[in-house]
């Protein structure tokens, strides 16, 4: 029987390679003559670059900072004339302890640094994966590191953070691009602000109160006026706290993160012959099932007429819900351990379990 193992990252515990390991070992130590092949897959957050190692190329050490100005260690993977870039490694929520998260003061502007490193390179193209920031300052610090600065009214130019831009008067300066074409690759659609903004969906997450929220809401509407074009109201202009709005404002464009992974790495044709498919992610929810890895690997599974399994740490979402969106079992770690703490403190254990259990029950 041939399976593919396609997992997300499980969020705070493992890896996707890990996770496809687990299930890998699990499943071979019930069926070893089996042929199992692992594909770990990204929609554009933490781990996009690990995923897209496959791809060859060259990796570029960047120094960059963290959301809160420390420097940390980046990297941009250039593949021909392409850079790839992981927003999360400047920008990362797992960047910062939960003292540290506060969207009011954290800044993209380490994001800004990858990507003039990546056109220093000579990349003609960069892909920039948004996804598990930080930060909700809609890429003001990104655009003040490319060199286009948010200023007030008296063209002083703006402190970090996505409070400050309630201040936001204009952008000083030209964005040090030399014509590259920016791609931002993500999982959302959500626009830049209001109701179903960066600010009310995700800045609970990053650490803001309600009073957070409301601030932030009204100085990212603001900003998006200094923006302009519209760019604010763009599917995907909320994503990584808005980030995806000031790549729309240097003319870039968006596309799937999951869908672009999946082209990149050849998902399809490993599907090719599959008895069975294995995807999964920590938390699978009903955002799972909007454009993120499950839905693009149950999307791909059904043009390939493959069963498709889903494995999490967690699951909300219901089985007639799941079948809806071509998805055949849910598997979670939490189920299968019974209690929340050993799921998160034992993953890799509990994955071989699981991955054990369904060789015995699809094998053949």
């Amino acid at each position: 029987m041939r399976v593919l193992i396609c997992p997300d990252k499980f969020a705070g515990t493992l890896s996707a390679p890990d996770v496809a390991e687990a299930l890998r070992a699990g499943w071979a130590s019930v069926a070893a003559a089996d042929e199992i092949v692992c594909r770990p897959l990204a929609d554009g957050g933490p781990g996009f670059l690990e995923v897209l190692g496959v791809l060859g190329g060259s990796v570029l050490p960047v120094a960059t900072t963290d959301p809160l100005g420390r420097p940390v260690p980046g990297s941009v993977l250039l593949v021909g004339s392409t850079a790839y870039v992981e927003s999360a490694q400047a920008t990362g929520l797992h960047l910062l302890t939960e003292a540290e998260r506060d969207p009011n003061v954290t800044s993209s502007h380490g994001l800004g640094l990858l990507v003039r490193a990546a056109v220093d390179a000579g990349a003609t193209e960069v892909v920039i994966g948004l996804g598990g920031s930080a930060t909700n300052d809609a890429g003001a610090g990104m655009l003040a590191a490319l060199g286009l600065v948010p200023v007030d009214a008296d063209d002083v130019p703006l402190p970090p953070g996505g409070a400050a831009l309630a201040r936001c008067a204009a952008l000083v300066g030209s964005p040090k691009l030399d014509g590259v074409t920016l791609v931002a690759a993500t999982d959302v659609d959500n626009p830049l602000a209001g109701l179903h903004g960066a600010s009310n969906v995700f800045g609970p997450q990053k650490g803001a109160s309600r009073e957070d929220v409301l601030r932030l809401d009204a100085a990212l509407e603001r900003f998006g006026g200094v923006l302009g074009n519209g760019v604010d109201k763009a599917p995907g202009a909320g994503a990584a706290g808005g980030i995806g709005a000031a790549i729309f404002a240097l003319g870039g464009r968006r596309e799937s993160g999951i869908d672009l992974v999946r082209a990149l790495i050849g998902l399809d044709a490993a599907m090719d012959g599959v008895g069975l498919v294995i995807t999964g992610e920590g938390s699978f929810d009903a955002q799972s099932l909007r454009g993120k890895v499950v839905s693009g690997v149950a999307e791909a599974a059904a043009e390939q007429g493959a069963p498709c399994v889903v494995v999490a740490g967690r699951s909300t979402v219901g089985r007639k819900e799941a079948a809806s969106a071509g998805i055949t079992e849910i598997h979670s770690l939490v189920e299968h351990f019974g209690d929340v703490g050993r799921a998160m403190a034992e993953p890799s254990v509990g994955l071989f379990a699981i991955g054990a259990r369904l060789a015995e029950q699809w094998g053949r």
